[in-house]
């Protein structure tokens, strides 16, 4: 299981990924993908300067979205979101991700249904297209 410090919950987070994160598109996922250390950035209030600047540019978080659009039973949907972020979890724990970044991962309706071993290679190769992965 992914652990609570690698998962993007907050909508103030959510809010600064959808404004200002950047689409990546695969044939099982689309990725959107933003870097906390651009210049561009405009940071939370919340968050000054120093240690706290430091660590918010260091962060990695994610978060999966399987749509009702992919499947309207909840069984299936809840269990594709396990898979990709089981995904994560490996890679994470292989350090094989780079911090500071915000991520969010959208399933496609072709991803019902497949193999973990496609969804694995799908998840890897957008991560490492978008520079997230190494």
């Amino acid at each position: 299981m992914l652990t609570d410090q690698y998962r993007l919950k907050k909508v103030r987070d959510f809010n600064m990924l959808m404004e200002r994160g950047r689409w990546a598109g695969g044939a099982l996922f689309t990725v959107k993908w933003l870097k906390l250390a651009d210049p561009g950035i405009r940071l939370p209030k919340a968050i000054g300067a120093g240690p706290e600047l430091k660590k918010f540019i260091e962060q990695l978080r994610f978060a999966f979205v399987v749509g009702l659009k992919v499947s309207k039973k909840a069984v299936e949907r809840n269990r594709l979101k396990r898979q990709m972020r089981e995904v994560v979890r490996l890679m994470i724990k292989d350090g094989r991700v780079k911090s500071g970044f915000y991520v969010m991962v959208v399933a496609k309706g072709e991803a019902l249904g497949k193999e973990y071993g496609k969804i694995e290679k799908e998840i890897e190769g957008l991560l490492k297209r978008i520079g997230v992965a190494s």
